[in-house]
């Protein structure tokens, strides 16, 4: 394990204790999710995705202020326009976004079917994981939102493609596709990862 790796690890330990004591439902998506279900890679934040409310702001700055940089004000303004926070861990910098994200009818199928993973293989660190359908659906959002010039993106869609292939829900993946504008892009990509195409 490389260093980066174990201060990660850390920092999202203690990230996801503090929720898992709030009882504030989670999962890890982005870069962590994509390397633990498709190609590893190294990444040096982490992405959770959380359905904070109002009431979890004051006791979630009382846990985590003395190892991170982490702002109330920040949180409610998240949770309010259903977007981002971060929070910084002080002695390392790793940086744990939390999307703030429970509205919407994709984030309600998100969270039905994240998965419970043990995401350390040298320690137990069981968090709750993207599924790998709803990983590869927000990689090619952000792929899209970034104008589709981000070569990083595009190899984790691939490498959680070809790792799962046949367990992949293609029709969960169709539909979804479908909802969010996501058709031509999913086309490309199973296509550059050598699977079947996706018949619409």
């Amino acid at each position: 394990m490389e260093p980066h790796d174990i201060e990660l690890f850390a920092a999202i330990r203690r990230v996801v204790g503090a929720f898992d004591h709030l009882r504030i439902d989670y999962f890890i998506g982005g870069s962590v999710a994509s390397s633990v279900l498709g190609e590893p890679r190294q990444t040096l934040d982490a992405d959770l995705i959380a359905a904070v409310l109002g009431r979890h702001a004051g006791p979630l700055v009382e846990l985590l202020q003395d190892a991170f940089y982490i702002d109330s004000a920040m949180i409610l303004s998240a949770i309010e326009h259903q977007s981002q926070f971060n929070l910084i861990q002080l002695e390392t910098m790793v940086k744990v976004d939390v999307y703030v994200s429970w509205r919407s009818d994709f984030a309600k199928s998100q969270f039905k079917r994240r998965l419970h993973r043990n995401i350390d293989e040298n320690q137990a660190l069981e968090v709750f994981l993207a599924s790998p359908e709803d990983t590869v659906l927000s990689k090619l959002d952000w792929f899209r939102i970034g104008q589709g010039i981000s070569d990083r993106q595009w190899r984790d869609v691939l490498g959680v493609l070809k790792i799962q292939a046949n367990a992949l829900d293609r029709a969960y993946l169709r539909e979804w596709a479908g909802k969010l504008g996501l058709s031509e892009l999913l086309r490309r990509a199973i296509d550059d990862a050598g699977l079947p195409p996706i018949v619409q």
